[in-house]
């Protein structure tokens, strides 16, 4: 795409999806070009506060514009495969929130129609653009964390209230946000994995997808390394405060997630013979610093803060989350950069795929009581 053309952006679904509206408004060389959602009512009010005149209630509207060169998808889960697929064959960029799908023919039917249309989709996964990953990314580059030794992530959340899609859905079909950090930061994929479920979740959650399991852990070996990776889901019947965490382990320094919201992670540094155990630095809780200097100027500001300054707008992912680590402007000038081919979109399709049929095989593990699934590659 010429670098002097505006990329016309459709968001789709607009109640997580609004909260990336005045961000594209403010990116250099790009526009919000039409929403669309189900409700004419809800649709109305979003673009009367953005000041959006194309508006549509159906996903078939917004890939018969021709004005569209990108769809950013934020419609419930079950919605991701069939319309990222359809909106590659249509000849957009697709934009899509995690997961990729929840099956692994999907995973390979979007890889697929990725390549036959030479557009490019990125799964849109917060957490490998938070100011947390970024600052473990970085002191890896350089060198301070050593050769990494283990990876281990978590995600645990009470997802009681929300819509009726959630109710009993299998953990691990939604993992990508503890996987993510473990694979992007040595830039591999995983090969392999085993999980069990543990616990029960309530008798009425179980029957829609056929999973008890209050939560799951999963063990996954990284392709062309000697490391594996652990992580465990939770959403339902577990007490515990939302968390979305990531640790690695290193063998001169290692990153740990903070335990409770507000706490600072926490950096373990090795003895060395120049500094004996009686020597060795205390373990040190550390500030992460905010990453919005990697940005374009006018977006800087939506690392730190909600787009919306009213009380109570934010959708309740993004309150739950802290504001999922400052990264949604990192996610749009990552897709963007990536459209205009000055950089490869992260995750592309295969490692989305990779990303999502981590969990999506992790539960066939633990249906199979931890026998061990190979994951495919496309």
């Amino acid at each position: 795409m010429a670098n002097d053309k505006p990329i016309r952006v459709a968001i789709i679904g607009l109640g997580f999806g609004a909260e990336f509206i005045p961000i594209y408004q403010n990116y250099p060389g790009a526009e919000v070009a039409a929403i669309c959602r189900r409700s004419q009512k809800a649709l109305d009010e979003c673009g009367d506060r953005w000041k959006i005149a194309k508006r549509y209630t159906t996903f078939e509207q917004v890939l018969a514009d021709p004005d569209i060169d990108a769809v950013h998808i934020n419609s419930p889960i079950p919605d991701h495969a069939p319309q990222s697929l359809a909106a590659l064959q249509a000849g957009k960029h697709v934009a899509c929130t995690v997961p990729m799908a929840t099956s692994i023919e999907d995973c390979g039917k979007i890889v697929a129609a990725q390549r036959a249309s030479g557009k490019v989709y990125m799964m849109m996964e917060t957490v490998v653009y938070s100011r947390e990953y970024l600052f473990v990314k970085e002191m890896y580059d350089k060198g301070e964390l050593g050769r990494i030794q283990f990876l281990r992530g978590s995600h645990q959340q009470d997802m009681d209230g929300w819509p009726d899609y959630w109710p009993g859905l299998p953990p691990m079909h939604y993992a990508t946000h503890c996987v993510s950090p473990c694979l992007a930061l040595v830039g591999k994929h995983a090969e392999h994995v085993v999980c069990h479920g543990s616990g029960r979740i309530r008798e009425e959650l179980i029957p829609r997808y056929g999973s008890p399991y209050a939560i799951e852990t999963a063990t996954f070996k990284i392709k062309d390394t000697d490391l594996a990776a652990e992580v465990t889901r939770s959403l339902f019947d577990t007490a515990r405060q939302y968390r979305e965490s990531f640790d690695a382990y290193g063998s001169k320094k290692s990153f740990e997630w903070q335990q409770v919201e507000g706490e600072e992670p926490v950096i373990h540094t090795k003895s060395t013979p120049e500094h004996p155990l009686e020597e060795r630095e205390i373990p040190q809780r550390v500030p992460v610093p905010d990453y919005a200097r990697l940005l374009p100027g006018p977006i800087q500001r939506f690392t730190t803060k909600g787009v919306y300054d009213l009380e109570g707008d934010q959708h309740l992912s993004f309150a739950q989350g802290g504001g999922h680590g400052g990264s949604h402007p990192h996610l749009v000038h990552a897709w963007l950069s990536a459209i205009r081919g000055e950089r490869p979109a992260l995750p592309d399709a295969a490692t989305s795929a990779n990303w999502t049929m981590v969990g999506i095989c992790a539960h066939m593990s633990a249906q199979k009581d931890g026998e061990k699934v190979v994951i495919p590659t496309f």
